[in-house]
């Protein structure tokens, strides 16, 4: 199979030392910016989107709370109780009964619950587009992911690089993402954070030190605030400190994550940008300007995105098992439809048909957007299985996701990671490839893991959720 790391030609003869091109791609207020393209009005308001919330309840914790929230205090992993404190619902406000009210209508804001489904919906079309600009992608969680773009661009030009990937983010998708360049990976992600929403932020070679020098100790990638407490009673305030400082009494303290803060702190950092784990599918999507009623033009689009998957999966060596294809109707109701083979199979003509026979229920609707999507890849050399006269039961799933009334998952129910890959909203863009999550991977190792995630996310995102399927 070719090495898809690398552009053809090019990476054999990469030097050692040659600086490498990694931009941190980071969503600004995902889950709200997601319902703000379900729901235009709640553009400029105060947006709150809660974990095990149910509209109307006072249960819950924060998942995300846009920049508009935040102004009144709410916070990402609060307890729901409290932002309504600090942001009444606006649902709740009546002008003639709250008169005497301490809080205006502009002091109050709108609650919405996790709806995971259409987040991830969203998730997939920002995915691949970043798999369309980049060699290599490293997805870390639904908001967040690296990129190595070294073959793609010069430092000289890096940042009109980052503002088209952020440009075509906000053109074909809908929402905002920051993005920070730099040599390493760790730098890369403390800049994406320098300039939100909508900024780039580019340390070029050789500013590294300088860039991280004056930064408190907080600000350095997987140190959080036991670790930063612990740190200035060391006196160490700065990242500039930590640099300067003998690494012994920090190893002596914090074990082998005291020498990755030494390192990380003088910019030190020679992780190399991979992929979490091989492709689990691939799938393509196009959306229409409007939606189409019309029949024909979403069989002509479904044949297109048929016939991109069937020939990626055959430019990777890959045979498939599933078939499926989505179509999201308005307002954004995703549907998807699968059907699953007796065994791996290479046949872009069965795609094309399987694709157009899943599709028909949704002919007479009107459509949004079209996917197709090819899974339970397998790359090993083998025998393909015979379909001769094979006829199995279709496998049907259903998400319909942004209803209303879908129920956000509990609390305690498994959560999201891995940056999955994606499809999106104009056939030039690459094919989606899905990611398998190494167990327990974590990008920095970090004892204050659990304070981290509820006390600080990144400065922007939303409250981390792990595993989510």
């Amino acid at each position: 199979m070719p090495d898809g790391s690398r552009l053809p030609g090019i990476g054999d003869d990469r030097e050692d030392d040659e600086e490498w091109i990694v931009l941190h791609v980071d969503a600004d207020c995902f889950y709200a910016s997601c319902e703000r393209l379900r729901e235009p009005d709640l553009e400029g308001e105060p947006v709150v989107v809660g974990m095990g919330y149910e509209a109307g309840e006072t249960v819950g914790a924060v998942a995300t709370a846009s920049y508009e929230a935040r102004a009144h205090g709410v916070e990402s992993a609060q307890a729901i109780s409290t932002a309504l404190e600090r942001l009444p619902r606006r649902a709740d406000y009546d002008p003639d009964a709250d008169s005497d009210s301490e809080h205006t209508r502009e002091e109050t804001g709108h609650y919405r619950p996790v709806d995971m489904d259409y987040y991830e919906s969203i998730a997939e079309e920002v995915r691949t587009i970043l798999h369309d600009c980049a060699d290599v992608v490293r997805e870390v969680s639904i908001d967040e992911a690296y990129l190595d773009v070294t073959d793609r661009t010069a430092w000289e030009v890096a940042d009109g690089f980052a503002r088209h990937v952020t440009d075509r983010i906000q053109r074909e998708v809908g929402v905002t993402v920051s993005i920070g360049v730099a040599p390493t990976m760790s730098a890369a992600k403390i800049a994406s954070d320098f300039d939100k929403p909508n900024g780039i932020t580019v340390v070029r070679p050789g500013d590294v030190r300088e860039f991280l020098d004056p930064l408190e100790v907080e600000l350095l990638h997987g140190v959080g605030p036991v670790t930063a407490r612990e740190l200035r009673g060391m006196g160490l305030e700065t990242a500039g400190d930590v640099a300067a400082t003998d690494p012994e009494p920090l190893v002596e303290a914090f074990g082998e994550r005291g020498r990755e803060l030494y390192d990380r702190a003088r910019g030190d950092d020679d992780r190399r940008v991979e992929p979490k784990g091989e492709p689990k599918s691939f799938s393509r999507e196009s959306a229409f300007a409007s939606p189409v009623d019309d029949p024909e033009p979403k069989r002509d689009q479904i044949r297109t995105l048929a016939e991109a998957v069937a020939d990626r999966a055959q430019r990777e060596d890959a045979l498939y098992r599933t078939i499926g294809v989505k179509a999201v109707t308005p307002p954004y109701d995703v549907h998807t439809r699968e059907n699953s083979l007796p065994g791996p199979v290479d046949e872009p003509d069965l795609v094309e048909e399987l694709a157009l026979e899943l599709f028909e229920e949704f002919e007479s609707e009107p459509v949004r957007k079209l996917g197709v999507r090819i899974a339970n890849l397998e790359f090993a050399a083998g025998d393909q299985t015979s379909l001769e006269g094979w006829d199995s039961p279709m496998t049907e799933t259903d998400a319909s996701s942004s209803s209303p009334s879908s129920s956000p998952p509990s609390p305690s129910s498994p959560t999201l990671s891995s940056f999955t890959p994606s499809t999106v909203e104009s056939t030039d863009s690459d094919v989606r490839t899905e990611t398998e999550s190494a167990p327990d991977e974590r990008e920095e190792p970090d004892a204050d893991t659990q304070t981290e995630t509820q006390s600080r996310e990144h400065v922007d995102g939303q409250t981390s959720l792990e595993d989510f399927p």
